[in-house]
């Protein structure tokens, strides 16, 4: 009878030490697999076998999560509304659970699943947009009921960019001739902010503001509205939100109107930032996710999910 005998610094590949192995796993952090293979000349399924084992210790090493502060946001995987949930611990800035079947109630609920009744309870912030699934999951009994709830700003901002664009396209529509070459093209010009912008386009945005009134407004509505984070009391943030919007009366800017009402209903999730004990990276859930979206091309045309797991899991850890 023949045996095979098991060898600690072997990988799981029988033909490959695990120093090998952590050698591809290293190079794959910052190259495609295809071009991890034409380096080392070995096919593309054994570079991407050989990964997945370097990925794996990294979650073996990284132990079991405790977070205190969590950030909570969907990505879609793939076209046809296909979304995965990410939770990530905002105090040690990484990823740490990546799952469900969509963005529902069910899907977040398997998260606090996971994590277990006694560290969800230890959870004191959990950042999130305002989808009501998530919420809704959150301050259940058995899960996060005591965790203040926080908005995301730039989930909030990009709901009052995309206000700006419904009076930029209003405005399109309503005029005539030459004064539309003015708004053509400037959805992104409008949406930046000034010292963002080239010399090119704060030209642009200068014309722009000058030959439209209404546009003029909104632009200037939508830049003084940043100002409700400075406060550090949520009385002032609350009078500064209540003068922002006596200032939308007689604009006849309706969806700025709309979105007024939008941040009244979630008032105690904005006005939760006021607190310093919440004062957060908020960037990073944004940064994860551009990162998540280059690695998403990086692997086009990749569909397996379990390598899209780890990869997402390991890309804010050390090497090993």
């Amino acid at each position: 009878m023949v045996k095979q005998e098991t060898l600690d610094w072997l990988a799981d590949h029988p033909f490959y030490t695990k120093r090998f192995a952590f050698f591809v796993g290293r190079r794959c952090r910052t190259m495609t697999i295809k071009d991890v293979a034409k380096e080392t000349r070995l096919d593309w399924k054994t570079i991407k076998t050989l990964e997945m084992q370097y990925m794996r210790e990294q979650m073996r090493r990284a132990g079991s999560p405790t977070p205190k502060v969590v950030g909570i946001d969907e990505i879609a995987i793939r076209k046809g509304h296909t979304y995965r949930i990410v939770v990530s611990d905002l105090a040690r800035r990484r990823p740490i659970w990546f799952g469900g079947t969509d963005r529902s109630e069910a899907s977040m609920d398997a998260f606090y699943q996971w994590l277990g009744s006694s560290k969800s309870k230890k959870i004191r912030l959990v950042v999130m947009d305002m989808w009501k699934a998530f919420r809704n999951s959150t301050v259940r009994p058995e899960h996060a009921p005591q965790a203040a709830i926080l908005f995301d700003k730039f989930h909030v901002l990009q709901h009052l960019g995309k206000a700006l664009d419904t009076v930029r396209k209003a405005e399109y529509a309503r005029v005539t001739g030459t004064d539309r070459r003015f708004i053509k093209g400037q959805k992104y010009t409008l949406q930046s902010h000034r010292k963002n912008l080239t010399t090119d386009g704060r030209r642009s945005l200068k014309l722009l503001l000058k030959a439209n009134r209404r546009l003029n407004t909104a632009y200037l509505l939508k830049e003084a509205f940043g100002q409700l984070w400075d406060y550090e009391r949520e009385g002032w943030a609350r009078r500064f939100f209540e003068n922002w919007r006596a200032s939308l009366k007689w604009q006849r800017l309706k969806p700025y109107e709309q979105f007024a009402a939008l941040i009244d209903r979630h008032w105690d999730g904005i006005a939760a930032y006021c607190k310093p004990e919440n004062k957060v990276a908020l960037g990073f859930v944004e940064g994860l996710n551009n990162k998540i979206r280059v690695m998403q091309r990086r692997s086009y045309g990749l569909r397996d999910e379990e390598y899209l797991h780890l990869k997402i899991l390991t890309c804010m850890r050390d090497p090993i």
